[in-house]
């Protein structure tokens, strides 16, 4: 509705209820310009209404939803179902051209709109939460691993001539997948075979890894990969220390921030790395982060020319799904509503470092000292693993199906082979921990409800597996001699 259509309305219904509509209509079409004139996340969060209407506006500029359209094209933002289309609001063309996902579309100017406030907003989120001299990012449409791969590919065409990755070992999958992606063969990545142990901590071994850019060349690294969130004990690396070794030796730095926007310690790790060294990108999950589904990343930087290097790294064009979910929800939530949440997040954090460590002291257990980890926490399991060795698995089993998600039971001595490459004491970042352990987290969206009924149902299996423990020490054994030691004595078998 246009001034002309309000003005014309009064013919039909009473000026003065009209007038009042339209005032409503311009305090939504207020939110919107500020939005569109300032590119930042509004400071408190949009009804739904308002943001149904600004998608609704961007939907109404793609070229699928014109009236008249005649497409003749093999894509013409074409959906069978109605109920798909609704899903996606109607914006159904992507974002992005074949061959740049940042280009404009000219026959999709409100999702090309879409995409271009996204990026923006999200910038603004990036500075909000502690990283504020980053220059650019872009979202894209894959999980934290290839967006990962997307940045390495990127550096392979500057450093075509490098054949290695110095990581820091961490025990995620993903992490080391999108390195072998990049160089097809395990021996291309370098990796420490053990973090440095410093009281219960797992550090970054800054000697181990100036070595191997001495053994092995600068100018044949590809880059340094570091990590900023991870379970304990593994804390974050060393960021300072290592974006200076990258800056001295002139190698690329990507630093994988998969959950870490949501702590204030890991982005500040960021700003103070870009400052005293070099970061060159570094990346970030949507869901982990802003509580959307699955699929999405944030790819950062310092320097605006490199993230759009890697951004015309994309091939082709792309869905538009996770630059929509995250726009959604920060309109939503606002920056204050974001922030609330971050502040949430750190209290449970507190409340559950609290509980763990008496529910530990409980069961003659501990929580392990992980001060440089500021999102996940670690409980020993000795005791466990001196009742059995498979207590300690079982632990984790009991948990699932009691309904507690999330936590993580790391035994002792586990072997996993990734892509031809073993290692050792796999999920605990290091060949030889000294201790098997529980982890939690707690991560941005955590209720205290959460926090009490996951201690109370642990407290529960510990219980049960030690009962179970001391009903096995006690029940009869087999001797070989033929007799049978019971709980009274020895007793002979007939």
């Amino acid at each position: 509705m246009n001034s002309e259509n309000f003005g014309l309305s009064e013919k039909l219904v009473s000026s003065s209820y009209i007038r009042q509509g339209s005032q409503a209509r311009r305090s939504h079409e207020q939110l919107i310009r500020h939005l569109l004139e300032q590119g930042k996340c509004p400071e408190e969060g949009w009804s739904e209404s308002t943001v149904e209407l600004f998608l609704s506006e961007l939907a109404v500029m793609d070229s699928n939803n014109f009236l008249g359209n005649c497409g003749v094209g093999e894509r013409e933002g074409r959906v069978a179902s109605s109920l798909v289309a609704r899903r996606h609001y109607r914006l159904i063309h992507g974002i992005g051209r074949s061959g740049d996902i940042a280009a404009i579309q000219p026959k999709a100017a409100g999702s090309s709109l879409l995409n271009k406030l996204t990026n923006s907003v999200v910038l603004d989120i990036l500075k909000l939460s502690g990283v504020r001299s980053v220059a650019s990012c872009f979202v894209v449409p894959m999980a934290t691993g290839m967006s990962l791969t997307l940045c390495f590919l990127t550096l392979r065409h500057r450093r075509p001539k490098a054949r290695y990755i110095i990581w820091p070992r961490i025990d995620q999958k993903s992490c080391f997948k999108a390195m072998i992606t990049v160089f097809f063969f395990t021996k291309n990545t370098k990796s420490h075979r053990n973090n440095l142990l410093e009281g219960d901590e797992l550090r970054t071994d800054l000697e181990a890894v100036e070595r191997q850019i001495t053994e092995l060349g600068a100018e044949n690294i590809l880059c340094v990969h570091s990590t900023t969130s991870c379970f304990a004990p593994r804390v974050p690396d060393r960021l300072e220390e290592l974006a200076s070794m990258c800056a001295k030796y002139d190698i690329p730095h990507i630093v994988n921030n998969a959950y870490g926007v949501q702590s204030s310690k890991c982005m500040h790790l960021i700003q103070q790395g870009a400052r005293v060294g070099r970061i060159d990108a570094f990346v970030q999950s949507l869901d982990k982060n802003f509580m959307v589904p699955v699929g999405g990343a944030i790819i950062a930087g310092f320097d605006e020319s490199f993230i759009e290097e890697i951004s015309k790294m994309y091939p082709g064009r792309a869905s538009a799904s996770p630059s929509l979910d995250v726009l959604i929800t920060l309109l939503s939530l606002g920056a204050n509503g974001y922030k609330k949440l971050l502040s949430v997040r750190k209290e449970i954090y507190l409340l559950l470092a609290q509980e763990l460590k008496s529910l530990a002291s409980a069961h003659g257990e501990r929580l392990l000292h992980t001060p440089h980890n500021p999102i996940s926490l670690a409980m020993s399991l000795d005791g466990l693993q001196a009742e059995s060795d498979k207590a300690v698995t079982q632990l984790g089993s009991m948990l699932f199906t009691r309904q507690v998600s999330g936590a993580r039971v790391i035994p002792l001595d586990k072997e996993q082979t990734i892509s031809g490459h073993t290692f050792r004491g796999f999920m605990s970042h290091s060949e030889a921990y000294p201790c098997p352990y529980l982890n939690a987290a707690s991560a941005v969206g955590i209720a205290r409800e959460d926090v009490t009924l996951c201690i109370k149902r642990l407290d529960k299996c510990l219980k049960t597996l030690k009962k179970e423990g001391n009903a096995a020490q006690s029940s009869p054994q087999v001797l070989l001699s033929g007799h049978e030691d019971t709980s009274q004595g020895v007793t002979e078998q007939k």
